[in-house]
């Protein structure tokens, strides 16, 4: 190239570069939400709108050695749901494996097609791949965003709740998965983590996956559920299957593969149809909560988080509902999911702040607790320090819809301001609690004072009264297995008093028919694969009842009551009635590396078993748990032991096994 053709060239640029205009710059702009950067997180510095490229400026700090990527395929979307792809990037390789270096902090350039120079919001997401990464609602901090209330968003979208919303039927999910290859897939099945809130126990549903790729999965519920089927072994980014159904309906839906390369659910019929914009967008308004599920720090601290929060999540919906076009039926449930899912992160980070204060150390078989702030401890203990609990409905029978209402319902039962009312003026200054009729009337008059304190509210909502329904659950076997039995009827009675929602009145009577009518004391085991695997063992170790530990190499609870139970199970192993039986979860049937040098050091001498994740969710399914450790008592002929008189573990192991073996005489 002569010289004349160069300085041609660069009076070229000169030029171009002149035509350039930079609308606006945002310096330190704010974000909602940080998604999916699970060892660190993704920041925006600075973001420049020019009319030939939208410039952004990221910061990424990540766990030191640790590799993260971003694709070639990220875009940035607006609010109206337009992209704006990826044309370039500085200080970063795109479609390749960076190692995040000592410093933990990369600083990196990308440049996307121009957004219109009057957006507000936008997000950035790192392609259509499983668990991009996602920086939601950016924005400049001095923006004042124009955010609905509850109340607007509700009264702009009126819907009739159904008068059979309550109702208990069984629920069919069905459908083919289009191209279906075992192989080229990853899975033979799907997994569902399924709580129906009136029963007293989670389950696991597994669906079978048919090598034509055709699915059918039956299941009984008491109200309209909201829920997932999904594998974790997907080898082509295909991982759930998202529904929404009533009690009676047969939901059929077709899996197919589009342009994009993506697998998306068409839902051919039923409710799953009338919500299926709000089915594969829930997601993007519930992620900009997670700043509050990952919160570390005090209640004041907490409660400032959770106003931006909220306000955050309404605003989001606001903006998604409109560029999903949602039927007032879909902002219905999308309201009530909106409230489960903040109140639950909210009660999560709480528990969370409980465990931080506390230092435990197990030492000859006892637990010694130091608590590590004080004045921030009794502030668990303050049911004004809840006062985020008031933006929720919690009367609202759409919020039993949500995946998060289980975990929601939880929370507020053994929230700390409830259970220090409900056991006030029971429980002893060491913990001892005796298990009387006066007790147990005492712990019914205290419950609902606390749960009222909790949600600030004057009246018996319905998540009061389904706090009172689970305790109730919870403490019927205890009550059962008193020799009075004039004890049971009348504690019962009174718990059926406090049920004035004509539903939960039944379900308890329901509860309680069923309870009465089991006279076994054992049942016996389905014919199904996992309940073989049972059988077989019950052979291999004739004349003995087996008492099955499920647990994970994930799960620090599982491993803490193995490990301070070791002398236990020593004294436990010399019995020549029982054998103890250690079933674990792994990746696949021979375990990792970590799974048997765990066994090595803790399981020695025991009888261990390895089960992949779809042998394990089997096992889910047979014994209906989803948590871990998880205990089942097994007869020698190979039944299983009714739920009272299960033994639960190794500490009150003698004393449990002999009542059993007394009443199966």
């Amino acid at each position: 190239m002569n010289k004349s053709t160069i300085i041609t060239s660069l009076l070229i640029l000169v030029a171009m570069a002149g035509q350039t205009k930079t609308f606006k710059t945002i310096k330190t702009p704010e974000a909602m939400a940080c998604v999916n950067v699970s060892n660190g997180e993704l920041k925006a510095r600075e973001v420049i709108f020019r009319d030939t490229a939208t410039t952004v400026r990221f910061t990424m700090e990540y766990s030191k050695g640790k590799s993260f990527r971003f694709v070639s395929s990220s875009y940035l979307m607006d609010e109206n749901g337009k992209r704006y792809p990826l044309r370039s990037a500085d200080g970063i390789a795109l479609d390749a494996w960076v190692q995040s270096p000592e410093s933990g902090i990369i600083e990196f350039t990308m440049h996307f097609s121009p957004l219109p120079k009057r957006t507000l919001v936008f997000d950035f997401i790192e392609g259509d791949v499983p668990r991009a990464f996602k920086l939601l609602g950016i924005h400049d901090k001095k923006t004042k965003l124009k955010v609905p209330t509850m109340q607007e968003l509700t009264e702009a979208n009126p819907w009739t709740v159904p008068e059979d919303w309550f109702n208990t039927d069984t629920i069919t999910v069905k459908g083919r998965i289009e191209g279906y290859n075992a192989e080229l897939f990853g899975f033979t099945s799907m997994e569902c983590y399924f709580e129906d809130v009136f029963e007293k126990s989670s389950t696991t549903l597994v669906l079978d996956i048919a090598d034509d790729g055709t699915f059918c999965k039956k299941f009984q519920a008491s109200y309209p559920v909201c829920q997932r089927f999904y594998t974790m072994e997907s080898k082509n980014g295909f991982n759930e299957i998202a529904f929404y159904a009533r009690p009676g309906e047969t939901i059929d839906i077709t899996v197919k593969k589009i342009e994009q390369g993506k697998y998306v659910c068409v839902y051919n019929n039923g409710s799953s149809r009338d919500v299926e914009r709000w089915l594969r967008s829930s997601n993007a308004i519930t992620d900009v909560l997670l700043p509050l599920v990952l919160f570390e720090g005090t209640f004041d601290e907490e409660n400032s988080l959770a106003d931006k929060v909220w306000q955050n999540v309404l605003y989001r919906l606001q903006t998604v509902s409109r560029r999903e076009h949602y039927t007032p039926m879909e902002m219905q449930l999308a309201l009530a999911d909106v409230q489960a899912h903040f109140a639950e992160s909210y009660m999560y980070s709480a528990m969370k702040r409980e465990f931080a204060l506390m230092k435990q150390e197990y030492r000859d078989g006892v637990y010694y607790t130091e608590i590590l702030d004080s004045v921030e401890w009794n502030n668990l203990w303050d049911a004004k320090n809840y006062r985020q609990l008031q933006h929720i409905d919690f009367d609202n029978p759409l919020l039993f819809a949500s995946s998060d209402y289980p975990h929601l319902l939880n929370r507020i039962q053994y929230a700390k301001p409830v259970t220090d009312r409900q056991y006030n003026g029971i429980v002893d200054e060491y913990g001892g609690y005796v298990n009387n009729e006066q007790n147990a009337k005492k712990e019914l008059s205290n419950l609902p004072v606390g749960l009222k304190e909790l949600m600030a509210t004057g009246h018996e909502n319905l998540m009061l009264q389904m706090c009172i329904y689970k305790t109730m659950l919870s403490n019927f076997n205890g009550w059962r297995n008193q020799e009075d039995i004039g004890f049971l009827d009348n504690i019962f009675s009174a718990y059926l008093r406090a049920f004035s929602h004509p539903y939960i009145h039944q379900k308890a009577e329901q509860f309680y028919a069923h309870k009465m009518e089991q006279t076994e004391l054992s049942s016996p085991l389905p014919d199904v694969l996992m309940a073989d695997l049972i059988r077989h063992l019950c052979e291999k170790y004739p004349g003995k009842y087996l008492l099955i530990d499920f647990w994970g190499m994930g799960c620090g609870p599982c491993r803490g009551a193995i490990q301070e139970s070791k002398e236990l199970r020593a004294k436990i192993a010399k019995r020549n009635d029982v054998k103890l039986i250690f079933i674990a979860e792994e990746r696949t049937a021979e375990g990792s590396e970590a799974y048997h040098k765990y066994v090595d050091e803790w399981l020695a001498d025991e009888v261990t078993i390895c089960l992949t994740y779809d042998g394990f969710a089997r096992m889910q399914e047979l014994f209906r748990f989803n948590g871990i450790p998880h205990y089942e008592t097994i007869t020698p002929d190979g039944r299983r032991v009714r739920d009272d008189l299960q033994i639960q573990g190794f500490y009150n192991f003698d004393y449990e096994m002999n009542r059993l073996l007394e009443r199966l005489k």
